[in-house]
């Protein structure tokens, strides 16, 4: 594993010789890349207690800012003062599914825009008009015991996204359902297209919702709505959501991802220090 060898090599620095660690890892070549990565981002001794950033699929590591390597996301600011932060969910054949190199990339985007003095808002979407993301990877979790899951520590690169002191637009076109419906519902705010569709169908798999749905959805609709959504599967329609206060505000398709980057305009203009706390 990673912590198999750590030695240090010098470096040179104004101060003279710097010691830093130099780990030799014995990884397959699949984990090599996200290894290198989590030492990178993290230091070593921060690299062998996150075992999201070795065990991730994401064979991309971001080593300049804004994730010019990143292999599931887009990322790049808006907003005419750039003050924006835009993460486009990039899975569009697989609808945005959330695969585990999908969410390992999406916290560490959040992690660099919030340290990114010049950003002041962040905004969420999924590419194209079919769906902000159509839940978990089905077909990467199918193998997977529920001892497996929990060992890996799978819910460390949800909560990132509930996390951030910098506030988060989720722009929802399309399909929000499952785990999609639950990282939506880790942002602060809510904009839906007219055909967004929201729903917690973890049901008709034979599960619950695993990343916070039991208890955000509640809050947000309700218990009745919110019983009756996980308890059947059946979602609801983006007027419903409106009515139900899980979103904000409803437009065209087209309009969304605008309307939501103008709300993260004005917040971005205002007091940083007010709006993190």
């Amino acid at each position: 594993g990673i912590s198999d060898l750590i030695t240090s090599v010098p470096l040179g620095s104004r101060d003279g010789p710097l010691l830093v660690p130099r780990v030799k890892v014995n990884l397959p070549n699949t984990k090599m890349a996200a290894a290198r990565c989590a030492v990178q981002k993290f230091g070593v001794l921060q690299a062998l207690y996150r075992p999201f950033a070795i065990t991730t699929a994401s064979r991309a590591c971001p080593h300049k800012p804004h994730g010019e390597f990143f292999e599931y996301i887009n990322v790049k600011k808006a907003g005419e003062r750039r003050n924006v932060g835009l993460i486009e969910l990039n899975r569009p054949k697989a609808l945005n599914a959330l695969c585990d190199g999908l969410m390992s990339e999406v916290q560490i985007a959040v992690q660099d825009l919030e340290a990114d003095g010049d950003i002041g808002c962040i905004v969420l979407t999924g590419a194209g008009e079919k769906a902000f993301a159509a839940g978990a990877d089905i077909k990467e979790m199918s193998g997977r015991s529920f001892q497996e899951v929990y060992a890996q520590n799978f819910p460390v690169n949800w909560s990132r996204m509930s996390e951030s002191s910098k506030p988060i637009i989720a722009a929802v076109n399309g399909f929000a359902l499952g785990g999609g419906c639950e990282l939506a519902m880790m942002c602060d705010i809510i904009y839906a297209g007219e055909k967004a569709r929201f729903g917690q169908p973890e049901i008709t798999l034979g599960i619950i919702p695993g990343a916070g749905g039991t208890q955000r959805l509640v809050r947000a609709v309700g218990k009745s709505v919110a019983m009756e959504m996980v308890l059947t599967g059946n979602p609801i329609t983006a007027q419903q959501a409106l009515q139900a206060g899980l979103v904000s505000k409803v437009f065209p398709p087209d309009q969304v991802v605008g309307e939501a980057i103008k709300t993260a305009e004005k917040i971005a203009g205002l007091s940083k220090l007010v709006v993190a706390m």
